[in-house]
């Protein structure tokens, strides 16, 4: 990625406080409890889903990774080099992509509106988050 001129360490450290948000958002500290009474989830299936969340981890962890470095490659090529800057085009980018495909997403689920906005809510404070790191560590 060197030849895109974006900064690594800068997109890990966007994916690692990303990761880290999501641990706290769907921790009981925040939103735990309400993101499973949304899904309707029994406490067995949420014991069989930790079970076997280390792959998800993981997974989640690339995608994180990967959304930043696009996030970095916009940054960079539209010259977005200011906290406001970052947060607007995380804000552009969460509207334009996340939340429009996570609602089509959702509107074809058994899911409820609830479980659609504590997710939606997580990844615009995240890309928020993201924008504004990529943003002032070029």
């Amino acid at each position: 990625m060197a030849n895109l001129g974006i900064n690594l360490i800068a997109v890990l450290a966007a994916a690692v406080v990303t990761f880290a948000l999501g641990a706290l958002w769907y921790s009981p500290l925040l939103f735990a409890r309400q993101w499973v009474a949304a899904h309707g989830f029994t406490p067995e299936k949420v014991e069989a889903m930790q079970k076997r969340a280390g792959s998800a981890y993981g997974v989640t962890f690339v995608c994180w990774l990967a959304m930043a470095a696009a996030l970095a490659v916009l940054t960079r090529r539209i010259g977005v080099d200011s906290a406001l800057g970052g947060l607007k085009l995380g804000a552009l980018c969460w509207a334009g992509f996340a939340a429009t495909v996570g609602l089509s997403g959702h509107m074809f689920s058994e899911r409820r509106l609830p479980a659609y906005l504590i997710d939606a809510s997580y990844q615009l404070v995240s890309l928020l988050g993201m924008g504004v790191i990529l943003a002032i560590w070029q």
